[in-house]
Order: structure tokens, then C-alpha cells, then sequence
């Protein structure tokens, strides 16, 4: 509990003979939140390992074909690991990651580090460049008189979005090419052309989401007598927002923003696919298929690690503006 009481809150701040109470406060909440990030960081660790244990089906059948004998799949999978039960395989797996080793594809061989690592950088670039046009969007739509446009686009399911703006702008307006095969080599930033439709794709649908999910927070805290105060008294709208409203929204608009961030990597393997980009999403469509689960595991545990990043840093700046 801290140590703050409501007497001793006022606008910008506490009582300074409150400040190390304070500290202590945002110190325990601090140690709080790093705790639940790594207990939900393990736990998705698990779920992850568990549900891609669950696939039908493993690497070394698929690569068989139906072409190899039983004894010749028993000793294919016994060199590949696949033969122990799955606890085991868990524990062998997540002793790797605390050393900085997922482990190896089973279907190329390759380190899994490397595979993603080649990826990850167009990956990065596409949701960086979807949370640049989206979370001003959101913050457009999460007023009021954006109510409307939110709901229609949070109803219509992300690939028919893709697949309209790939028939407008590139269809009927022919202003950007329908596919992003980006050359190879080319880091995808040099090629803002063949980025305009999965960012678009990416951004419209999580923009629609997260102005939803802040609607009721920043009505409520619009409604509050003292930003009511501050707008009659003529401060101007930037002020209100930052130092009156901000300490209020930030937490929340961190958390949606984490999870939008994860929906966003995650989203990522239909658009990437849809539009031929060669970023995290398409790998793991492939790995999914071929039942490549060191692959798939890697690529759905940084996906939930962005998520449980987000909401660490949206916690931690709670902890820092929380005034009670």
C-alpha cells in the first residue's frame, strides 16, 4: 500500500515530505510488475511448447512423404530428438533459450537464431511502420465522434481488409505494386513502395482496436471536473492533454499498445503472406506446415515476449504516475 494519502496529492505532484514513500511505493510496484512479466514469459513459454507438441503430424513425416518405413521413421525421429516425451523435450528446450539457443530447424538444420534473425529485421520494419500510422489513428477514432468508423473496423476481418486495399490502390488506382517481393538483400525500409499495403493492412484493422479499447477511458477521463476546469479556464488543448489527462490515459494506452504491437506480429503471417513479403509471418506459415517447431516455437514465444515487454513498460510507467 502506499504511502501517499489523497490530502497530500496535488496537480504535478506529491508533497515533497512525501517523496521517499513514494519511492518506496513505485519501487515495490516496480518489483511487482518485473515478477509478473517473467512468471507470464514462462508461462506463454509453456503453452507455446505444449500447443506445438499438439500438431498432427511431425517434421520427419513430412519430410518422409510416405516414402520411408517405420523402422527408418523411428530412427529418424531418434536422431532428431522427437522420440523423447514431451517434458523432456520442454526442458531441453527452454534450457536453450536461458543460454541463447532455440535450438535447430529440423527441417534445414540451420541454428533457428539465425533463421529468425534474417527475418526479423522486415518483420520490425513492418509493425514499426503500422504503430506510426495507427496509433494516431487510434487516438483520432477513440473520441467520441469516431464510434462509428471503430465499430465497422473492428467487424471486418483483417484479410478482407487487405484484400480491398489491394484491389483499390493497386487494382483500380494502380498507385502501388499488389505484391512486396522485396529484392534480395534489400533491407525493406528502402522500399517504402512495397510496404504500402501490409503496413496499411496491418495498421487499419489495430488502429480500429485500440480505439475501441480507449473509447471509455479517455471519455472518462474527459468527463473528470478538473480537465472540465481546465478547458473552461482556456488551457490549451495540449496542456490538457499531457498534464491533465495524460497520467490517466498512459498506463492503459501502454497496454493496448503492447498488445497491439503482439496482435501486429502476430497478424503479420497473413499479410506477409497474402502480399509475399519474406519476414517473420512467412517463415512461420512455412515452419507450420513442415512442423518445424523449433521454428514455430521461436517465432510464437517473440511474439509473446513483445506482448509481455509492452505491458512491463506499460505497468512500470503506471507504478511511476500513479498519484494515490
Amino acid at each position: 500500500m502506499t504511502d501517499v494519502r489523497p490530502g497530500d496529492v496535488r496537480p504535478g505532484g506529491v508533497r515533497p515530505g512525501r517523496a521517499p514513500g513514494r519511492r518506496r511505493a513505485v519501487a515495490r510496484a516496480a518489483v511487482r510488475a518485473v515478477l509478473r512479466a517473467a512468471g507470464l514469459l514462462a508461462g506463454s513459454a509453456v503453452v507455446v511448447s505444449a500447443a506445438t507438441a499438439l500438431l498432427p503430424a511431425d517434421a520427419v513425416a513430412v519430410r518422409a512423404g510416405g516414402r520411408a518405413d517405420p523402422a527408418a521413421l523411428a530412427q529418424m525421429r531418434a536422431a532428431a530428438g522427437l522420440d523423447r516425451l514431451w517434458p523432456a523435450r520442454f526442458l531441453s528446450w527452454a534450457g536453450g533459450l536461458l543460454t541463447g539457443d532455440p535450438g535447430r530447424s529440423l527441417v534445414s538444420g540451420r541454428p533457428v537464431a539465425d533463421l529468425v534473425a534474417a527475418r526479423a529485421g522486415t518483420t520490425a520494419v513492418l509493425v514499426v511502420a503500422a504503430l506510426v500510422v495507427a496509433v494516431p489513428l487510434a487516438a483520432l477514432l477513440a473520441r467520441r465522434r469516431g464510434a462509428v468508423v471503430t465499430a465497422i473496423g473492428s467487424a471486418v476481418p483483417p484479410v478482407v481488409v487487405a484484400v480491398g486495399l489491394a484491389t483499390l490502390l493497386s487494382g483500380i488506382l494502380r498507385w502501388v505494386p499488389p505484391v512486396s517481393l522485396l529484392p534480395p538483400g534489400e533491407p525493406a525500409w528502402t522500399r517504402p513502395d512495397l510496404l504500402v499495403l501490409p503496413v496499411l493492412a496491418l495498421a487499419l484493422p489495430s488502429a480500429a482496436f485500440a480505439a475501441g479499447q480507449l473509447r471509455g477511458v479517455v471519455e472518462d477521463v474527459v468527463a473528470r471536473p478538473f480537465v472540465r476546469d481546465a478547458v473552461l479556464r482556456g488551457v490549451p488543448g495540449p496542456v490538457v492533454a499531457l498534464r491533465y489527462a495524460g497520467p490517466f490515459v498512459a498506463a492503459p494506452a501502454l497496454r493496448v499498445l503492447a498488445v497491439t504491437a503482439g496482435s501486429l506480429v502476430a497478424g503479420s503471417t497473413v499479410v506477409e503472406t497474402l502480399f509475399g513479403v519474406a519476414g517473420l509471418g512467412e517463415l512461420l506459415v512455412g515452419a507450420v506446415a513442415t512442423r518445424d517447431l523449433p521454428v514455430v516455437s521461436a517465432v510464437a514465444l517473440l511474439a509473446a515476449a513483445v506482448v509481455v515487454a509492452g505491458m512491463l513498460v506499460a505497468d512500470l510507467v503506471a507504478a511511476a504516475v500513479d498519484r494515490r
